[in-house]
Protein backbone atom coordinates (compact mmCIF):
# COMPACT_ATOMS: atom_id res chain seq x y z
CA UNK A 1 0.00 0.00 0.00
CA UNK A 2 1.08 3.37 -0.99
CA UNK A 3 1.69 6.84 0.65
CA UNK A 4 -1.45 8.15 -0.64
CA UNK A 5 -3.10 5.58 -0.64
CA UNK A 6 -2.69 5.18 3.25
CA UNK A 7 -3.64 8.36 3.69
CA UNK A 8 -6.97 8.26 2.43
CA UNK A 9 -7.56 5.02 4.08
CA UNK A 10 -7.01 6.63 7.37
CA UNK A 11 -9.51 9.53 5.99
CA UNK A 12 -12.06 7.20 5.43
CA UNK A 13 -11.58 4.65 8.24
CA UNK A 14 -11.64 6.86 11.72
CA UNK A 15 -13.87 9.55 10.64
CA UNK A 16 -16.52 6.86 9.11
CA UNK A 17 -17.06 5.54 11.85
CA UNK A 18 -17.20 8.53 14.08
CA UNK A 19 -19.60 9.98 11.65
CA UNK A 20 -21.32 6.69 10.56
CA UNK A 21 -23.82 6.15 13.69
CA UNK A 22 -24.69 10.16 13.34
CA UNK A 23 -25.39 9.58 9.97
CA UNK A 24 -27.61 6.60 10.65
CA UNK A 25 -30.40 9.09 12.57
CA UNK A 26 -29.38 11.75 9.86
CA UNK A 27 -30.39 9.47 7.14
CA UNK A 28 -33.50 8.10 8.26
CA UNK A 29 -34.88 10.95 10.19
CA UNK A 30 -34.84 13.05 6.67
CA UNK A 31 -36.61 10.69 4.88
CA UNK A 32 -39.32 10.83 7.63
CA UNK A 33 -39.27 14.84 7.42
CA UNK A 34 -39.36 14.48 3.25
CA UNK A 35 -43.22 13.04 3.23
CA UNK A 36 -44.83 15.03 6.58
CA UNK A 37 -47.99 14.73 5.70
CA UNK A 38 -48.02 10.91 5.26
CA UNK A 39 -46.61 10.64 8.89
CA UNK A 40 -48.95 12.91 10.12
CA UNK A 41 -50.44 10.88 12.41
CA UNK A 42 -47.63 9.48 14.83
CA UNK A 43 -47.03 10.59 17.82
CA UNK A 44 -44.35 10.05 20.32
CA UNK A 45 -44.44 9.81 23.83
CA UNK A 46 -42.83 13.03 25.77
CA UNK A 47 -42.09 10.75 28.68
CA UNK A 48 -39.37 8.94 26.81
CA UNK A 49 -37.68 11.76 25.38
CA UNK A 50 -35.12 13.84 27.16
CA UNK A 51 -35.97 16.55 29.70
CA UNK A 52 -36.02 19.29 27.37
CA UNK A 53 -38.98 17.96 25.41
CA UNK A 54 -41.33 18.29 28.61
CA UNK A 55 -44.01 19.76 28.82
CA UNK A 56 -43.66 22.71 31.47
CA UNK A 57 -45.38 26.35 31.73
CA UNK A 58 -46.74 25.89 28.13
CA UNK A 59 -43.24 25.93 26.91
CA UNK A 60 -42.12 24.52 23.59
CA UNK A 61 -44.96 26.30 21.81
CA UNK A 62 -47.34 24.73 23.33
CA UNK A 63 -49.59 28.11 22.62
CA UNK A 64 -49.73 30.83 20.40
CA UNK A 65 -52.46 32.73 21.22
CA UNK A 66 -56.05 32.76 22.68
CA UNK A 67 -59.86 34.08 21.24
CA UNK A 68 -62.05 35.42 23.79
CA UNK A 69 -65.11 33.96 22.78
CA UNK A 70 -67.39 35.48 25.91
CA UNK A 71 -67.08 36.63 29.57
CA UNK A 72 -66.83 32.59 30.39
CA UNK A 73 -65.60 31.27 26.73
CA UNK A 74 -61.95 31.45 25.76
CA UNK A 75 -60.23 29.27 23.25
CA UNK A 76 -56.43 28.70 23.15
CA UNK A 77 -54.23 27.19 20.91
CA UNK A 78 -51.19 26.96 19.27
CA UNK A 79 -48.97 22.85 19.04
CA UNK A 80 -51.01 21.14 21.41
CA UNK A 81 -54.09 21.65 19.69
CA UNK A 82 -57.44 23.79 20.10
CA UNK A 83 -59.11 23.98 24.04
CA UNK A 84 -61.89 25.68 25.65
CA UNK A 85 -61.20 27.25 28.81
CA UNK A 86 -63.10 29.68 31.21
CA UNK A 87 -62.43 33.22 32.43
CA UNK A 88 -59.39 31.82 34.71
CA UNK A 89 -57.87 29.66 32.48
CA UNK A 90 -58.54 26.27 34.24
CA UNK A 91 -60.80 23.44 33.24
CA UNK A 92 -59.67 22.91 30.29
CA UNK A 93 -61.89 20.77 27.40
CA UNK A 94 -60.59 19.49 24.29
CA UNK A 95 -62.12 21.35 20.97
CA UNK A 96 -60.52 19.32 18.45
CA UNK A 97 -63.43 17.44 17.13
CA UNK A 98 -62.81 16.96 13.42
CA UNK A 99 -59.35 17.35 13.39
CA UNK A 100 -57.18 14.16 11.92
CA UNK A 101 -55.38 11.63 14.32
CA UNK A 102 -51.74 13.12 15.39
CA UNK A 103 -50.53 15.96 16.85
CA UNK A 104 -49.12 17.74 13.88
CA UNK A 105 -52.43 17.74 12.69
CA UNK A 106 -53.52 20.39 15.61
CA UNK A 107 -51.47 22.90 14.85
CA UNK A 108 -52.81 25.63 14.77
CA UNK A 109 -51.47 29.00 13.80
CA UNK A 110 -54.79 30.89 13.72
CA UNK A 111 -57.89 31.32 14.94
CA UNK A 112 -60.87 34.00 13.70
CA UNK A 113 -64.48 34.58 15.14
CA UNK A 114 -66.23 36.74 12.54
CA UNK A 115 -68.79 39.53 12.98
CA UNK A 116 -72.01 36.58 12.59
CA UNK A 117 -70.29 34.07 15.11
CA UNK A 118 -68.41 31.85 12.54
CA UNK A 119 -65.25 30.36 13.72
CA UNK A 120 -62.35 29.53 11.64
CA UNK A 121 -59.13 27.81 12.23
CA UNK A 122 -55.89 28.08 9.94
CA UNK A 123 -53.30 25.30 10.85
CA UNK A 124 -50.70 23.26 9.27
CA UNK A 125 -52.38 21.49 6.72
CA UNK A 126 -55.51 23.04 5.89
CA UNK A 127 -58.41 25.50 6.22
CA UNK A 128 -61.04 24.32 8.36
CA UNK A 129 -64.74 26.03 9.56
CA UNK A 130 -66.29 25.10 12.92
CA UNK A 131 -69.73 23.41 12.15
CA UNK A 132 -71.90 24.69 15.38
CA UNK A 133 -74.33 21.61 14.31
CA UNK A 134 -72.29 18.97 14.50
CA UNK A 135 -70.32 20.29 16.91
CA UNK A 136 -66.62 19.71 14.86
CA UNK A 137 -64.26 21.45 12.68
CA UNK A 138 -64.19 20.93 8.75
CA UNK A 139 -61.87 20.90 6.32
CA UNK A 140 -62.24 22.93 3.47
CA UNK A 141 -61.12 20.95 0.95
CA UNK A 142 -59.79 21.65 -3.20
CA UNK A 143 -58.37 25.22 -1.97
CA UNK A 144 -55.93 25.70 -5.19
CA UNK A 145 -52.61 26.37 -3.70
CA UNK A 146 -50.46 25.33 -0.45
CA UNK A 147 -52.27 23.51 2.76
CA UNK A 148 -50.45 25.40 5.00
CA UNK A 149 -52.55 28.06 6.36
CA UNK A 150 -50.50 30.66 8.47
CA UNK A 151 -53.16 33.65 9.01
CA UNK A 152 -57.10 34.95 9.22
CA UNK A 153 -58.38 37.89 9.25
CA UNK A 154 -62.21 39.12 8.66
CA UNK A 155 -63.50 42.41 7.70
CA UNK A 156 -66.64 42.86 8.15
CA UNK A 157 -68.78 39.77 6.61
CA UNK A 158 -65.21 38.57 4.27
CA UNK A 159 -62.85 35.92 5.84
CA UNK A 160 -59.78 36.61 4.63
CA UNK A 161 -57.64 33.28 4.92
CA UNK A 162 -53.55 33.63 4.15
CA UNK A 163 -51.15 30.75 2.91
CA UNK A 164 -48.11 31.21 2.21
CA UNK A 165 -48.05 31.92 -1.06
CA UNK A 166 -51.68 33.18 -1.77
CA UNK A 167 -54.47 34.96 -0.13
CA UNK A 168 -57.98 32.98 0.08
CA UNK A 169 -61.31 35.34 0.25
CA UNK A 170 -64.75 34.45 1.06
CA UNK A 171 -68.28 35.37 1.88
CA UNK A 172 -68.00 34.42 6.16
CA UNK A 173 -70.58 31.69 6.25
CA UNK A 174 -68.92 28.75 7.97
CA UNK A 175 -68.65 25.45 6.34
CA UNK A 176 -70.66 26.90 2.88
CA UNK A 177 -67.96 29.85 2.78
CA UNK A 178 -66.75 29.67 -1.07
CA UNK A 179 -63.20 30.99 -1.32
CA UNK A 180 -61.80 32.51 -4.42
CA UNK A 181 -57.61 32.31 -4.53
CA UNK A 182 -56.08 35.80 -5.12
CA UNK A 183 -52.42 36.39 -6.39
CA UNK A 184 -50.78 39.28 -4.74
CA UNK A 185 -49.71 41.80 -7.47
CA UNK A 186 -45.60 41.99 -7.23
CA UNK A 187 -44.39 45.28 -5.36
CA UNK A 188 -42.33 48.39 -6.63
CA UNK A 189 -38.70 47.31 -7.61
CA UNK A 190 -39.64 43.12 -7.50
CA UNK A 191 -36.68 41.47 -8.65
CA UNK A 192 -37.46 37.49 -9.24
CA UNK A 193 -35.13 36.45 -6.63
CA UNK A 194 -35.47 33.65 -3.87
CA UNK A 195 -33.40 33.52 -0.78
CA UNK A 196 -30.23 31.22 -0.68
CA UNK A 197 -31.55 29.55 2.14
CA UNK A 198 -34.22 28.57 0.56
CA UNK A 199 -32.98 27.12 -2.89
CA UNK A 200 -30.00 25.39 -0.28
CA UNK A 201 -33.08 23.99 1.63
CA UNK A 202 -34.91 22.78 -1.38
CA UNK A 203 -31.81 21.34 -2.52
CA UNK A 204 -31.24 19.06 0.60
CA UNK A 205 -34.65 18.15 0.70
CA UNK A 206 -35.05 17.24 -3.32
CA UNK A 207 -38.10 19.50 -3.05
CA UNK A 208 -36.24 21.74 -5.61
CA UNK A 209 -37.80 19.00 -8.63
CA UNK A 210 -41.02 18.04 -6.65
CA UNK A 211 -41.88 14.51 -5.40
CA UNK A 212 -39.34 12.91 -8.09
CA UNK A 213 -36.49 15.33 -6.51
CA UNK A 214 -38.00 14.11 -3.01
CA UNK A 215 -37.64 10.88 -3.62
CA UNK A 216 -34.62 10.66 -5.10
CA UNK A 217 -33.18 12.23 -1.59
CA UNK A 218 -34.76 9.54 0.00
CA UNK A 219 -32.80 7.13 -2.16
CA UNK A 220 -29.74 9.12 -1.21
CA UNK A 221 -30.81 8.95 2.78
CA UNK A 222 -31.15 5.32 2.49
CA UNK A 223 -27.98 4.51 0.58
CA UNK A 224 -26.32 6.74 3.44
CA UNK A 225 -27.92 4.20 6.37
CA UNK A 226 -26.43 1.30 4.04
CA UNK A 227 -22.82 2.82 3.45
CA UNK A 228 -23.02 3.67 7.29
CA UNK A 229 -23.57 -0.14 8.62
CA UNK A 230 -21.53 -1.26 5.93
CA UNK A 231 -18.93 0.52 7.04
CA UNK A 232 -19.34 -0.29 10.38
CA UNK A 233 -19.49 -3.99 9.26
CA UNK A 234 -16.60 -3.91 7.16
CA UNK A 235 -14.43 -2.29 10.25
CA UNK A 236 -15.25 -4.68 12.90
CA UNK A 237 -16.01 -8.08 11.23
CA UNK A 238 -12.61 -8.57 10.01
CA UNK A 239 -10.83 -8.71 13.54
CA UNK A 240 -14.28 -10.70 14.30
CA UNK A 241 -13.76 -13.22 11.74
CA UNK A 242 -9.23 -13.51 12.92
CA UNK A 243 -10.37 -14.09 16.29
CA UNK A 244 -13.00 -17.23 15.29
CA UNK A 245 -9.93 -18.73 13.07
CA UNK A 246 -7.43 -18.39 15.85
CA UNK A 247 -9.94 -20.58 17.92
CA UNK A 248 -10.69 -22.59 14.65
CA UNK A 249 -14.40 -21.98 14.88
CA UNK A 250 -15.99 -21.96 10.96
CA UNK A 251 -16.20 -18.18 9.60
CA UNK A 252 -18.25 -19.11 6.33
CA UNK A 253 -20.88 -16.72 6.66
CA UNK A 254 -19.04 -14.31 8.36
CA UNK A 255 -16.78 -13.80 5.76
CA UNK A 256 -19.21 -13.90 2.71
CA UNK A 257 -21.18 -11.08 4.69
CA UNK A 258 -18.18 -9.02 5.16
CA UNK A 259 -16.99 -9.69 1.44
CA UNK A 260 -21.18 -8.62 0.40
CA UNK A 261 -21.12 -5.66 2.05
CA UNK A 262 -17.40 -4.46 1.26
CA UNK A 263 -18.57 -4.89 -2.08
CA UNK A 264 -21.99 -3.21 -2.78
CA UNK A 265 -20.47 -0.16 -0.04
CA UNK A 266 -17.71 0.29 -2.81
CA UNK A 267 -20.05 0.12 -5.97
CA UNK A 268 -22.93 2.36 -4.17
CA UNK A 269 -20.34 4.90 -2.99
CA UNK A 270 -18.55 5.38 -6.17
CA UNK A 271 -21.78 5.79 -7.95
CA UNK A 272 -23.15 8.51 -5.74
CA UNK A 273 -20.18 10.17 -4.36
CA UNK A 274 -21.34 13.48 -6.09
CA UNK A 275 -24.70 13.01 -4.84
CA UNK A 276 -24.06 13.09 -1.39
CA UNK A 277 -21.59 15.23 -1.74
CA UNK A 278 -23.95 17.38 -2.32
CA UNK A 279 -26.59 16.23 -0.18
CA UNK A 280 -23.73 16.70 3.17
CA UNK A 281 -22.61 20.16 1.42
CA UNK A 282 -26.09 21.56 1.58
CA UNK A 283 -26.92 20.63 4.84
CA UNK A 284 -24.18 22.38 6.75
CA UNK A 285 -25.84 25.52 5.78
CA UNK A 286 -29.46 24.74 6.71
CA UNK A 287 -27.97 25.08 10.46
CA UNK A 288 -26.03 27.92 12.58
CA UNK A 289 -23.42 29.24 12.19
CA UNK A 290 -23.12 28.33 8.34
CA UNK A 291 -26.65 30.04 8.59
CA UNK A 292 -26.06 33.43 10.07
CA UNK A 293 -24.00 34.24 6.88
CA UNK A 294 -26.17 32.93 4.04
CA UNK A 295 -29.74 34.13 5.87
CA UNK A 296 -30.06 37.27 3.87
CA UNK A 297 -28.86 36.54 0.84
CA UNK A 298 -31.07 36.15 -2.49
CA UNK A 299 -29.81 34.21 -5.51
CA UNK A 300 -31.91 34.02 -9.04
CA UNK A 301 -34.40 31.42 -9.05
CA UNK A 302 -33.46 28.36 -10.95
CA UNK A 303 -35.11 27.72 -14.24
CA UNK A 304 -37.28 24.37 -14.56
CA UNK A 305 -37.50 23.75 -11.05
CA UNK A 306 -40.14 24.30 -8.01
CA UNK A 307 -38.44 27.31 -7.14
CA UNK A 308 -39.36 28.96 -10.85
CA UNK A 309 -42.28 30.18 -9.73
CA UNK A 310 -44.58 33.18 -11.27
CA UNK A 311 -46.27 33.97 -8.21
CA UNK A 312 -43.94 36.95 -6.78
CA UNK A 313 -45.31 36.06 -3.29
CA UNK A 314 -44.60 32.29 -3.42
CA UNK A 315 -43.83 31.02 0.03
CA UNK A 316 -43.25 34.64 1.30
CA UNK A 317 -46.47 35.15 3.26
CA UNK A 318 -46.43 34.94 6.94
CA UNK A 319 -49.27 36.76 8.31
CA UNK A 320 -51.74 39.66 7.95
CA UNK A 321 -53.82 41.66 10.07
CA UNK A 322 -56.62 44.27 9.26
CA UNK A 323 -56.03 47.80 10.66
CA UNK A 324 -59.55 49.48 11.23
CA UNK A 325 -58.16 52.79 12.02
CA UNK A 326 -56.08 53.33 8.42
CA UNK A 327 -57.97 51.30 6.88
CA UNK A 328 -55.68 48.95 5.62
CA UNK A 329 -54.50 45.61 5.53
CA UNK A 330 -50.69 44.76 7.22
CA UNK A 331 -48.67 41.89 6.21
CA UNK A 332 -45.62 40.36 7.32
CA UNK A 333 -43.50 38.49 4.55
CA UNK A 334 -40.24 37.29 4.31
CA UNK A 335 -39.19 40.24 2.73
CA UNK A 336 -40.40 42.54 5.47
CA UNK A 337 -43.67 44.38 6.72
CA UNK A 338 -45.64 45.71 3.42
CA UNK A 339 -49.60 47.12 3.71
CA UNK A 340 -52.45 47.03 1.09
CA UNK A 341 -55.73 48.50 0.87
CA UNK A 342 -59.07 46.30 0.47
CA UNK A 343 -59.18 46.71 -3.31
CA UNK A 344 -56.23 45.91 -5.27
CA UNK A 345 -54.45 43.64 -2.46
CA UNK A 346 -51.28 45.62 -4.26
CA UNK A 347 -48.50 45.14 -1.26
CA UNK A 348 -45.88 48.33 -0.66
CA UNK A 349 -43.38 48.21 1.61
CA UNK A 350 -43.29 50.39 4.93
CA UNK A 351 -40.17 52.53 5.58
CA UNK A 352 -40.19 51.67 9.29
CA UNK A 353 -39.30 48.03 9.86
CA UNK A 354 -39.90 46.03 12.75
CA UNK A 355 -37.42 43.56 13.60
CA UNK A 356 -38.58 39.89 13.07
CA UNK A 357 -35.97 36.73 13.23
CA UNK A 358 -34.61 35.08 10.07
CA UNK A 359 -37.15 32.48 11.46
CA UNK A 360 -40.38 34.21 11.13
CA UNK A 361 -42.99 36.23 13.22
CA UNK A 362 -45.27 34.85 15.68
CA UNK A 363 -46.99 37.17 17.13
CA UNK A 364 -48.55 39.88 15.14
CA UNK A 365 -51.15 41.78 17.56
CA UNK A 366 -53.11 45.10 17.63
CA UNK A 367 -51.76 47.41 20.82
CA UNK A 368 -53.67 50.93 21.59
CA UNK A 369 -53.14 54.21 19.38
CA UNK A 370 -52.20 52.42 15.65
CA UNK A 371 -49.08 50.39 17.45
CA UNK A 372 -48.81 46.60 17.22
CA UNK A 373 -47.21 43.87 18.89
CA UNK A 374 -44.33 41.98 16.87
CA UNK A 375 -43.02 38.81 18.14
CA UNK A 376 -40.15 36.28 17.17
CA UNK A 377 -37.28 34.51 18.30
CA UNK A 378 -35.78 38.43 18.31
CA UNK A 379 -37.65 38.82 21.15
CA UNK A 380 -41.20 41.27 21.29
CA UNK A 381 -41.62 44.63 20.30
CA UNK A 382 -43.93 47.60 20.14
CA UNK A 383 -44.02 49.38 16.55
CA UNK A 384 -45.97 51.76 14.87
CA UNK A 385 -45.95 52.12 11.17
CA UNK A 386 -45.69 56.17 11.20
CA UNK A 387 -43.61 56.41 13.84
CA UNK A 388 -39.29 56.03 13.84
CA UNK A 389 -39.00 54.46 17.16
CA UNK A 390 -39.27 50.98 18.37
CA UNK A 391 -39.81 49.68 21.54
CA UNK A 392 -39.07 46.60 23.73
CA UNK A 393 -41.86 45.96 25.00
CA UNK A 394 -40.37 43.06 27.37
CA UNK A 395 -38.75 46.22 29.51
CA UNK A 396 -39.74 49.48 27.74
CA UNK A 397 -36.58 50.55 26.42
CA UNK A 398 -36.17 52.21 22.78
CA UNK A 399 -34.69 49.37 20.43
CA UNK A 400 -31.75 50.19 18.60
CA UNK A 401 -30.40 48.20 15.94
CA UNK A 402 -31.80 46.85 12.14
CA UNK A 403 -35.33 45.50 11.36
CA UNK A 404 -34.11 41.83 11.21
CA UNK A 405 -32.98 41.77 14.40
CA UNK A 406 -30.70 38.90 15.74
CA UNK A 407 -32.00 35.12 15.45
CA UNK A 408 -32.34 34.88 18.75
CA UNK A 409 -32.83 37.74 21.48
CA UNK A 410 -33.54 37.82 25.52
CA UNK A 411 -36.67 36.00 24.78
CA UNK A 412 -37.92 33.75 22.22
CA UNK A 413 -41.29 34.77 21.64
CA UNK A 414 -44.03 32.03 20.41
CA UNK A 415 -46.95 33.55 21.42
CA UNK A 416 -48.97 35.72 23.40
CA UNK A 417 -52.38 35.94 25.65
CA UNK A 418 -54.74 38.11 26.71
CA UNK A 419 -57.45 37.71 29.29
CA UNK A 420 -60.51 39.19 30.06
CA UNK A 421 -59.24 41.99 32.44
CA UNK A 422 -56.62 42.83 29.24
CA UNK A 423 -53.50 41.07 31.10
CA UNK A 424 -50.60 40.59 28.87
CA UNK A 425 -49.12 37.03 28.64
CA UNK A 426 -46.06 36.48 26.36
CA UNK A 427 -45.01 33.02 25.31
CA UNK A 428 -41.34 31.96 25.33
CA UNK A 429 -40.26 28.74 23.84
CA UNK A 430 -37.92 27.78 26.56
CA UNK A 431 -39.50 29.46 29.79
CA UNK A 432 -43.53 29.15 28.66
CA UNK A 433 -45.83 31.63 29.61
CA UNK A 434 -44.53 35.01 31.52
CA UNK A 435 -46.66 37.58 32.72
CA UNK A 436 -46.06 40.99 30.63
CA UNK A 437 -46.16 44.14 33.13
CA UNK A 438 -48.12 42.26 35.72
CA UNK A 439 -47.75 40.07 38.42
CA UNK A 440 -50.34 37.68 37.88
CA UNK A 441 -49.14 34.17 37.35
CA UNK A 442 -51.02 31.70 34.77
CA UNK A 443 -52.02 28.61 35.91
CA UNK A 444 -50.25 25.43 35.13
CA UNK A 445 -51.10 22.64 32.41
CA UNK A 446 -53.94 20.91 33.53
CA UNK A 447 -53.14 17.01 33.58
CA UNK A 448 -55.40 16.09 30.80
CA UNK A 449 -53.95 18.92 28.44
CA UNK A 450 -50.00 16.81 29.34
CA UNK A 451 -51.28 13.19 28.31
CA UNK A 452 -52.66 14.28 24.83
CA UNK A 453 -49.82 16.49 23.94
CA UNK A 454 -47.79 14.29 22.27
CA UNK A 455 -44.60 15.33 20.34
CA UNK A 456 -45.16 14.38 16.50
CA UNK A 457 -42.72 11.76 15.29
CA UNK A 458 -41.84 14.55 12.59
CA UNK A 459 -41.09 16.77 14.95
CA UNK A 460 -39.11 14.27 17.01
CA UNK A 461 -37.22 13.73 13.60
CA UNK A 462 -36.47 17.51 13.19
CA UNK A 463 -34.61 17.50 16.23
CA UNK A 464 -32.28 14.83 15.36
CA UNK A 465 -32.22 15.51 11.88
CA UNK A 466 -30.83 19.23 13.35
CA UNK A 467 -28.43 18.26 16.29
CA UNK A 468 -31.24 19.74 18.95
CA UNK A 469 -31.74 16.74 19.96
CA UNK A 470 -28.32 16.31 21.78
CA UNK A 471 -28.94 19.21 23.53
CA UNK A 472 -28.55 17.24 27.00
CA UNK A 473 -25.60 15.84 26.46
CA UNK A 474 -23.58 18.74 25.03
CA UNK A 475 -25.59 21.76 25.99
CA UNK A 476 -25.21 24.75 23.19
CA UNK A 477 -21.92 22.98 21.49
CA UNK A 478 -25.23 20.92 19.70
CA UNK A 479 -24.67 23.90 17.31
CA UNK A 480 -21.33 22.22 16.01
CA UNK A 481 -23.23 18.38 14.91
CA UNK A 482 -24.11 19.42 11.90
CA UNK A 483 -21.43 21.53 10.34
CA UNK A 484 -18.74 18.75 11.87
CA UNK A 485 -21.03 16.26 10.28
CA UNK A 486 -21.16 17.55 7.05
CA UNK A 487 -17.08 18.39 6.89
CA UNK A 488 -16.25 15.15 8.09
CA UNK A 489 -18.66 13.08 5.84
CA UNK A 490 -17.44 14.95 2.53
CA UNK A 491 -14.05 13.92 3.77
CA UNK A 492 -14.81 10.79 4.02
CA UNK A 493 -16.99 10.10 0.89
CA UNK A 494 -14.03 11.80 -0.92
CA UNK A 495 -11.28 9.88 0.77
CA UNK A 496 -13.20 6.78 -0.09
CA UNK A 497 -13.75 7.63 -3.41
CA UNK A 498 -10.05 8.44 -4.37
CA UNK A 499 -9.07 4.93 -2.04
CA UNK A 500 -11.03 2.80 -4.70
CA UNK A 501 -10.00 4.60 -7.62
CA UNK A 502 -5.96 3.70 -6.63
CA UNK A 503 -6.84 0.19 -5.74
CA UNK A 504 -9.21 -0.40 -9.04
CA UNK A 505 -6.20 1.39 -10.72
CA UNK A 506 -3.73 -0.70 -9.42
CA UNK A 507 -5.07 -4.35 -8.69
CA UNK A 508 -7.95 -3.57 -11.11
CA UNK A 509 -10.17 -4.37 -8.79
Amino acid sequence: MGKQENIYKKLHKWPGLIISFLLLNFSLSGIFMNHREVFSGLDVNREILPRDYTLQNWNNASLKGNLIINNDSILVYGNIGIWLTNSTFHNYQSFNKGFPKGIDNRKIFAINKTSNGELYAATLFGLYAFNKTFKEWQKFKNLEGSDRFTSIESVGDTIYALTRSNLFKGKARGINTVFTKNELSAPAGYIKEVSLFQTIWQIHSGEIFGLPGKLFVDLLGLITAFLSLTGIIYFFFPGWIKRRFQRNRTSTHIVRANRWSLKWHNKLGRWTYLALIILFATGMFLRPPLLIPIAKINNASIKFTHLDNSNPWFDKLRDIIFDDERGIFLLSTSEGMFWMDLKNLNPAKFDNQPPVSVMGINVFQHDTDGAFLIGSFSGLFLWNPDKPDIINYTNGALFEGNYGGRPIGDFKITGLLHDISGNKYMIDYEKGVLPLWNDKLFPKMPANILSSSKMSLWNLCLEIHTGRFFHFLLNDFYILIVPLTGLLSIMVVFSGYFLWRKRYKNYNN
